[in-house]
């Protein structure tokens, strides 16, 4: 398992994701949002794994601009411009993705 979870050092819930694997043993890289982004090709291996509405936060300030977009490829620019409006935690593993804290989903993971 190759584990990433990219998170905002203030989100409850990437901390609460960190915690979770961390009791469990398994090995993950955190990767801060806000200080380092997150690629386009990781992003859009999000995407596909999730969804593109799945994403977004809309506690973000500039969500309403977001939904305004009309099309796709706007929108995901649009997120890698601005991480901070990225849905934290985002947990990788591989092709596999989920935003948000779900470990219902992460203990099947392989």
């Amino acid at each position: 398992m190759n584990i990433q979870i990219f998170g905002k050092s203030k989100c409850f819930d990437t901390k609460k994701a960190e915690r979770w694997f961390k009791e469990r043993r398994i090995k993950y890289q955190y990767i801060d949002l806000v200080k380092y982004g997150i690629s386009r090709g990781e992003l859009s291996s999000v995407k596909n794994a999730v969804g593109l509405d799945a994403l977004a936060d809309p506690k973000d300030q500039d969500y309403a601009l977001f939904t305004h977009l009309a099309v796709a490829d706007a929108k995901l620019e649009k997120l890698y411009e601005i991480p901070e409006m990225l849905r934290t935690p985002i947990v990788r593993n591989g092709k596999q993705a989920t935003v948000g804290f779900c470990p219902e989903i992460w203990k099947d993971w392989k």
